[in-house]
């Protein structure tokens, strides 16, 4: 019955059409503050990796900024960066906060749990791989990917990150608006 109020006023429906298209037009996807906040948390997370793989194996490496894996996690600080964003931007008592945390939960879950536990196997059936005489139909096989999840302080480390990036680029919003 609200609706039906609503809509009848001229005034809503022009100021509800404004507010679509300018939430929801092509421009305004560069300039949705979580979606913006989740890309460079990704993009900053892919990058550290290059540093953090030469700090600990002392080479350069840039597979790293395409590949899974290591410090900090990308998948963490991508879906942390987002849920804090929102929640910034929207307040703490929204659905879309809700939906955030949980899909960051399930996300950062996966990564130290079953991501974590698939490389193991692999790295184990890997070495069973090798350990087969060379006559054996799978003594050829490609290797399995080994490096697939994150450990417990990766993620921590990505859900860290993502969730200073959040407030690092909402508190720049707040300047930016106020000159």
């Amino acid at each position: 019955m609200d609706e039906v109020a609503v809509a009848a006023d001229g005034h809503a429906i022009a100021a509800h059409a404004a507010l679509v298209s300018s939430t929801y037009g092509a421009a305004s996807m560069f300039t949705n503050k979580p979606l913006v906040t989740a890309f460079v948390s990704f993009v900053v997370a892919q990058f550290l990796k290059v540093f953090t793989t030469w700090y600990k194996e002392k080479r350069w490496d840039l597979r790293c900024l395409y590949s899974s894996g290591g410090v900090p996690s990308s998948h963490s600080a991508t879906v942390m960066g987002l849920a804090v964003a929102i929640g910034l931007g929207d307040g703490l008592g929204g659905p879309l906060l809700a939906i955030a945390f949980v899909l960051a939960s399930v996300v950062m879950y996966d990564a130290s749990g079953v991501h974590l536990q698939a490389g193991r196997q692999a790295e184990v059936l890997n070495q069973i791989v090798h350990d087969l005489p060379s006559e054996h139909p799978l003594s050829d096989m490609r290797p399995f990917r080994e490096f697939l999840g994150h450990t417990p302080l990766q993620v921590l480390a990505g859900a860290l990150l993502g969730s200073l990036i959040a407030c690092t680029l909402h508190l720049l919003s707040l300047i930016g608006a106020g000159t």
